[in-house]
């Protein structure tokens, strides 16, 4: 069992109100493959702006809530639980909760290369 780090960030990427990120595995353990592992929570009305991955992939697991994610090409769509979202090395996406519950789901970030991490 291991304390994981709980981070509440603004604005992130550009967008609207506040995201909590759960980070499920530290740097360490990610062993320089992954970029970030985590469980994010978006309140109603918050999102992560648009962005592009250079470097690297992200694929979101909806576990509660509904949004829209807008993918590489702009096309807006509902998300719901269970769903999954892929944005490949070179495209970008953005995601929005435009329920009346909060948002939740495991972002992970894939690298292109392996990194080098920090002792």
């Amino acid at each position: 069992m291991m304390r994981r780090k709980l981070v509440k960030k603004e604005n992130v990427k550009g967008g609207e109100g506040t995201a909590l990120f759960d980070y499920l595995l530290e740097d360490k353990q990610l062993q320089g493959m992954c970029g970030m592992y985590a469980k994010v929570t978006l309140p109603p009305g918050s999102s992560i702006g648009y962005h592009t991955h250079e470097g690297d992939s992200e694929s979101y697991y909806i576990l509660s809530g509904q949004g829209t994610y807008i993918n590489n090409n702009k096309e807006e769509m509902e998300i719901f639980p269970n769903d999954v979202t892929f944005t490949a090395d070179g495209e970008g996406h953005s995601i929005i909760n435009t329920g009346t519950e909060k948002l939740v789901f495991i972002a992970m970030i894939i690298n292109s290369e392996k990194k080098e991490t920090a002792e």
